[in-house]
């Protein structure tokens, strides 16, 4: 009988320290911070250069997207300026040297119109004073007259602008169409650009959501992964023991994926947890009432994070 009561004994010794030890000490997660890669002009798939689990560097080159709408407009763009400079450099230089001959050889043309109709009104002004012919003749050849007047008038007033150049308020209006056509071929330029897909930070890929030949939309994540410097550990603590931790307080973290290695951490934030969601603790063990907090934890030496793998299980020994 005696050996009866004795077993049970032991066992609630072997549970209670068992129940202490659970307590003490307290499960948690490595994690890091997350980011999504999206596209910001819509295309399809070309080319993935990457793999899940890569590392790459910001700035390098994940996919390429096929965007044949780009190119058509950066044609168009292109075309649209070309003629926008020819405009400008026209209404700045003014007339070509071929232009300037045209001109002058009708101006000559209409200077000798306009002297033999000066000679002829001359000689009918004699012949009308001795009524040698009629008032309709003389008005008739005086029409004449003020005609080849005007058109050289005219045509000596288009040369001298011709000359002198355009006017100024058109020249502004050139330029503005050159202006508006650059516009155009940087703005293609930078659609273009998005073409290539890059990273914007170190990171690790975790996730590759389309395939070649997909369509991905604007804003679409095309890759999700993890930045590698970011790295952190994250545990729940109970208000009950949330005193045994201080803000930062450096203290060890035991890994034991990694052979229950040690490493040390200094705890940078302590904050309340609104969400059950939010637990790190793979089995907590609390009153319901209490209040639950969240301790973020930042390795002291940042590239012992770095080797650390994302989500695995960590654990802190409170004191």
């Amino acid at each position: 009988m005696k050996h009866i009561h004795i077993i049970p004994f032991l066992l609630l010794i072997v549970a209670c320290q068992s129940q202490s030890k659970r307590v003490d000490q307290v499960d948690g997660k490595v994690e890091r911070e997350q980011i999504t890669v999206v596209t910001k002009v819509p295309g399809k798939i070309e080319k993935i250069l990457v793999q899940e689990g890569d590392i790459v560097q910001a700035g390098d080159t994940l996919a390429i997207l096929d965007i044949p709408e780009v190119d058509a407009k950066e044609e168009q763009a292109l075309g649209a300026l070309e003629s926008a400079e020819a405009q400008y450099n026209m209404a700045v230089k003014g007339a070509t040297a071929g232009q300037l001959v045209q001109l002058q050889a009708k101006v000559d043309g209409l200077k000798e119109q306009y002297d033999f109709a000066q000679k002829s009104i001359d000689r009918l002004n004699n012949l009308l004073k001795d009524s040698l012919i009629s008032q309709q003749k003389y008005d008739e050849t005086y029409a004449k007259y003020q005609g080849a007047k005007n058109q050289y008038l005219a045509a000596q007033a288009e040369i001298a602008e011709v000359k002198s150049g355009t006017r100024y308020e058109q020249q502004v209006m050139a330029l503005g169409q050159k202006d508006r056509a650059k516009g155009a071929v940087s703005e293609v330029r930078v659609a273009a650009r998005e073409k290539f897909v890059v990273a914007p930070q170190q990171m690790t890929i975790e996730t590759i959501n389309l395939k070649i030949g997909e369509l991905a939309l604007a804003g679409y994540p095309i890759f999700n992964g993890y930045l590698n410097e970011s790295t952190y550990f994250r545990f729940t603590i109970p208000e009950n023991k949330i005193g045994k931790v201080k803000k930062g307080a450096t203290i060890a973290i035991q890994v034991p994926y990694l052979d229950n290695k040690i490493i040390q951490g200094k705890v940078v934030s302590l904050k309340t947890l609104s969400s059950y969601a939010n637990i790190a603790t793979a089995y907590p063990d609390y009153d319901q009432q209490q209040t639950l907090f969240e301790i973020k934890v930042l390795p002291v030496d940042p590239q012992v994070g770095q080797d650390l793998l994302t989500r695995t299980t960590v654990k802190l020994t409170l004191d």
